[in-house]
């Protein structure tokens, strides 16, 4: 794969105003993080619905109410899975995350029997696939982001939870910057016919790369001296998200469109940006609960 100043340059210059809306969203606080995987959530439902549409016509039909309650549903199971500092008083919520996902789990079925002129058990399967595939990944990310938050006994809390979605999101991005720069220079063995210009030379270089520069950078600069953590998330947002990648491609291919949406030049829309993590996020959560 031959270097491509242009795109590089087009891609840099898109990826600093991106990495700047998300270091907002994970850094100033816990309401802010909330928001930013809100608008992600829904980003890639919107398109996952687009996408399945394409390749299934039944899909393409579905109601209005089966489009938008499927994602209010996802968007529940998230909340249901906040942390308790996640509250107005003393109303959690989570709690209210717990009842929405109750009702729709009742209601939702009941009104796409009696009310939908053609109901699709295809359609509800596809549904419920794009719920384990964002909805699902997306609650962990939260439960991940509560696993350092503690209780001070003043009221207040320590927010180090902040620090393992970090982790994991810039594994994912130095995963793709190292595997991109060393398969343009050396890269000639194409790793899968999914996606032609991956390389074997540039997957294996990248992981590496990610792993060792995300374990020095998090053991010095924020004083992680957890080694055997920081190189399990890093090797799994590397090995793992590669997969989450192909599988994105994948489904793109089976749709005959090159990119899932166009919110960023040089990189696409939301799962062409979150493919990778949306696939490494249950992985490094089943991770974090055995070592932690």
């Amino acid at each position: 794969m031959a270097f491509n100043l242009h795109t590089f340059k087009t891609r840099t210059l898109t990826a600093m105003v991106f990495v700047a809306i998300m270091l907002a969203g994970l850094l100033w606080n816990h309401w802010s993080f909330l928001l930013l995987f809100t608008v992600i959530h829904f980003g890639c439902w919107l398109e996952y619905q687009k996408l399945i549409g394409l390749i299934d016509k039944d899909y393409k039909e579905i109601t209005a109410f089966h489009k938008y309650s499927t994602m209010l549903t996802g968007f529940a199971l998230m909340l249901w899975m906040l942390h308790d500092v996640y509250r107005f008083g003393d109303l959690k919520l989570a709690s209210i995350g717990w009842w929405i996902l109750l009702i729709c789990a009742v209601v939702l079925p009941i009104v796409e029997v009696l009310f939908s002129n053609q109901l699709s058990l295809r359609s509800i399967g596809l549904s419920f696939l794009g719920l384990l595939y964002i909805s699902l990944s997306w609650a962990l990310m939260m439960e991940i982001r509560g696993f350092w938050i503690s209780d001070t006994g003043s009221g207040s809390f320590s927010d180090s939870g902040r620090l393992l979605p970090i982790i994991l999101i810039a594994s994912i991005w130095i995963n793709d910057t190292m595997a991109y720069l060393v398969g343009s220079f050396i890269g000639k063995t194409p790793l899968s016919k999914i996606s032609p210009k991956k390389t074997w030379e540039g997957t294996i270089g990248g992981a590496i790369l990610c792993v060792v520069a995300v374990t020095l950078g998090s053991y010095y600069w924020l004083k992680i001296e957890d080694v055997g953590l920081l190189i399990g998330i890093s090797l799994i947002a590397a090995v793992v998200g590669t997969v989450g990648d192909l599988l994105e491609s994948k489904i793109k291919r089976l749709a005959g469109v090159k990119d899932s949406g166009q919110i960023m030049p040089g990189h696409g829309g939301f799962l062409d940006r979150f493919d990778s993590l949306l696939l490494a996020t249950p992985v490094v959560w089943l991770f974090l609960t055995l070592w932690i």
